[in-house]
């Protein structure tokens, strides 16, 4: 008896091409072109969930340096002090803080350069 696929062909083919609506050309008409394309989009996407947050740890990473520097500590010397302070603000809370609230953010400058100050002094 031979099988009979039944609306089950037609389905997996008008799936592929929902998802290729707004392709250009036969990439949204053909179904070969279309899967192909569907696959190398899916997977561009997939990579690109991962870059966004590579993306914004570098923009946190940016802003934090350049509001240390106004307060006279180098990105890597503000973080170290944070460290030493016994802060655990993450990066993204302390570049929040950063562009948001000034003052709290000198705030925390101070505490990083007292920790390294304490840091120094034990050390000598």
């Amino acid at each position: 008896m031979r099988v009979k696929r039944g609306p089950k062909r037609k389905n997996r083919r008008r799936k592929i091409l929902k998802l290729a609506s707004g392709y250009w050309g036969l990439k949204s008409r053909s179904h070969r072109l279309a899967k192909e394309q569907v696959a190398r989009a899916l997977d561009t996407a997939y990579t690109g969930r991962k870059d966004r947050k590579r993306d914004f740890r570098k923009m946190w990473i940016v802003r934090i340096g350049a509001a240390s520097r106004l307060h006279g500590l180098s990105y890597s010397r503000f973080i170290a002090g944070l460290k030493a302070a016994g802060s655990d603000l993450d990066r993204k809370v302390l570049a929040d803080i950063a562009v948001h609230d000034e003052a709290a953010f000198a705030v925390l400058v101070e505490q990083a350069k007292s920790a390294l100050d304490g840091k120094k002094t034990a050390s000598a």
